[in-house]
Parts: structure tokens; sequence; C-alpha cells
């Protein structure tokens, strides 16, 4: 069920995107508010008509413009999440289910695939944000999709919660064969979760890859948001220290953070944004910032403002620093050559701390 998409349009905003889905791979669509996200998944499903289109699944046209071919939204497969949830506040978590053409028996299974079995008689109300978006996820599955949109399925939600729902959807993933489209504008959520990124910059795709090829694509990162802009790495906890520190070790080196949840030895990741990072050529004295990582220079980008973006090499490991065009003269900063990195103990948002690998879940700092 391989899904193909191809849009062009002057209106609501200047649209040219194409991209592919393969059965069973997630691909997520990144880029600011306005970018054109939302529009390319209302011409999946039926909701808007470019100008010149196609869509199909298996080679099935649901759109195609040139032979005059649209089907209407009730004739396409298709199944979507929506950030809001769109429950009918009415019916119970079992009633939502089956309004989208599931048997009690089907509805039932789908609660139990989400979790929520024993649930079924719950109205929305009495649900949390969380088990609510998995009612929405299990209606989306209701209708047997070809293609599942999820259209910022996680934005409505508290950090703990999405964690939660991270891990569900990496699991549902399991049990399902058909392609999956996300929409987000966090970049480590499309990390997390996807296969392969498209980044779309005023309705126009600026880069297509998996998660390593964007990651370090400082062009990409200006269709994210350079505040977006950031790198992960990957560590194992090696002490829990008196003062409310804990020392992670990895290969950029030791790194101190505040206090984070876990046992010794435990795999974690460290999401670090580009413009928390500092730059030294010569190793810092007398510095209130702890983590002073040995690293490489392998690119710098200009920005169009007074901005650039370096990209490092720290250990095994990558990393982005946001500095100055300025700064990149006066200290004659070049490709290849070594340097410092520093980043601030308390600069690392608690979100941005989280267990590596299958079940990984948040294991926000204590930053009190």
């Amino acid at each position: 069920m391989a899904l193909e998409v191809m849009a062009r349009a002057e209106v609501p905003i200047p649209l040219e995107v194409s991209f592919t889905a393969e059965p069973g791979e997630l691909v997520a669509l990144v880029g600011a508010s306005g970018a054109g996200k939302s529009t390319v998944l209302r011409t999946i499903s039926g909701l808007y008509l470019p100008r010149e289109g196609r869509v199909a699944v298996n080679d099935r046209p649901w759109l195609d413009t040139a032979r005059g071919i649209a089907l209407p939204t009730w004739r396409r497969r298709v199944g979507v999440v929506f950030q809001s949830y769109a429950l009918f506040p009415q019916m119970t978590a079992l009633g939502n289910v089956m309004a989208a053409g599931a048997d009690r028996a089907r509805a039932t299974d789908l609660l139990a695939l989400v979790h929520l079995a024993g649930l079924e008689d719950r109205l929305p109300r009495a649900l949390s944000g969380g088990q609510q978006q998995r009612v929405a996820v299990a209606r989306a599955l209701a209708r047997a999709p070809e293609v599942l949109l999820l259209d910022e399925p996680f934005s409505a939600v508290d950090h703990a919660t999405r964690e939660g729902l991270y891990a569900e959807i990496r699991r549902l993933r399991a049990h399902l064969d058909m392609p999956v489209v996300l929409v987000t504008h966090d970049m480590e959520e499309a990390r997390r979760l996807a296969d392969r990124i498209v980044v779309i910059d005023q309705g126009t795709v600026v880069r297509e890859g998996t998660a390593a090829d964007i990651l370090f694509d400082p062009r990409a990162m200006r269709g994210m948001g350079l505040r977006e802009a950031g790198a992960t790495l990957t560590a194992h906890i090696a002490a829990h220290e008196a003062d409310g520190l804990t020392r992670l070790d990895g290969a950029t080196g030791p790194l101190w953070l505040p206090h984070v949840r876990g046992g010794v030895g435990d795999a974690v990741r460290v999401r670090i944004l580009a413009h928390d990072v500092i730059l030294s050529r010569a190793a810092p004295q007398g510095l209130s910032a702890l983590n002073v990582l040995p690293a490489v220079i392998d690119d710098i980008l200009p920005g169009d403002g007074p901005g650039a973006m370096v990209t490092l090499t720290v250990g095994e490991e990558m990393l982005l620093a946001r500095i100055t065009q300025r700064s990149v003269r006066d200290m004659a900063l070049d490709r290849g050559q070594r340097c410092f990195a520093i980043v601030k103990t308390m600069a690392v948002a608690p979100h941005h701390v989280g267990r590596e690998g299958p079940g990984e879940a948040d294991l926000s700092t204590d930053q009190d």
C-alpha cells in the first residue's frame, strides 16, 4: 500500500510538494507554522483540492487532476488523528470507535490494542488527555485505513503524557502495515518516531531523508525554525553525585546535568539545542559551565542574518552550535579546526533528557 503524493497550488499558500511513503513506513512532515504541512494532509484526505495533484495508494489514484479524478473523502480509506482529538462528547470510548464503522467486538479489540481495556464505557470527559488521544487512534484504525494521518497529535498534551504516547505509537507500528504520515513542528518528535523526514518551508520541500541526514543539515534547519536546531547525544548514567548532579558518560566524554532519574548504567539521550552551545578555541579556564567537550569543526554555514551554524564532531557524535558570523571571523574558525564546545549544566531542558532505545521514556531532570 505505497503512498504517492504530489501537489501544486497557489492558494491558500503556494505549494510545491512531492513525496512517497512505503507500507509500514512513518514519514514525518516537519516545518514551521504555516509551512503547508496540514494542507498536504488535507490533500491526501480529500478535504483540499490543489490546482495540480496526484494522490495514489498502490498506484490506485485517489486524486489525479490530469485525469479528472478526485475521490471524495468518504471513498478514501484514510484514518486521521487530529490535534484536538475530535471525539463525540456524548459517546463512550467504545461508541466513538464504533462510530467509525467497527462492530462492538472489533472496537473492543482496538481499545485493548491501545491499552484502554476496561475503559470502554467512559465518556471523553472522564478520560485523561492521553487516554482521549488513544481513543482517537483506535477510531482512526477502525476504518481499516490504507493510509494513517497524524496531524500534530501530541501537541495538546503535557510532556509526560507525550512520552507515553510516543511509546504507544512505536509499539503500535508493529501492528500497522499501511503508510503513516505525521505532521509535526517538533524535530525531536520526528527524530524519535519517523523513518524518514520531509522538511517543508513556505510550501516547498527543502530536504528529505533520514533523521541523521536532516539533523545535521543547517539548511534544513531553516525550514524547521532555528530555535529547533540541535543534536541528540547518547550516553549512560555513570553516577548520581551528592550535590544533586548526575554524571553521564558517553563517546563525547563526561556530561553533568541536574539529577536525571534512572539507575547507574541506564542508557539515555540528551538533546542539546544549537543556541545553548558556546565555542572556544582554547581550553577554557575559570568558567561556571561544567561541560567542556573537545570538538572538531566539520562545517560552517552562514545564515541570512548575523548568525552562523557550526557543525561539530564530538567524540563519535555530532553537535550543532549557533553563533554569530562576527565570532566566526574574530575567532578565525574554519573547517577541520579543533575547538571546545561548552554547554551549561542548567541549559538542558528537562524534557530533552530521556531513555534511549526500546520503551524509551521521559527521564526529566530535576531543576528545582
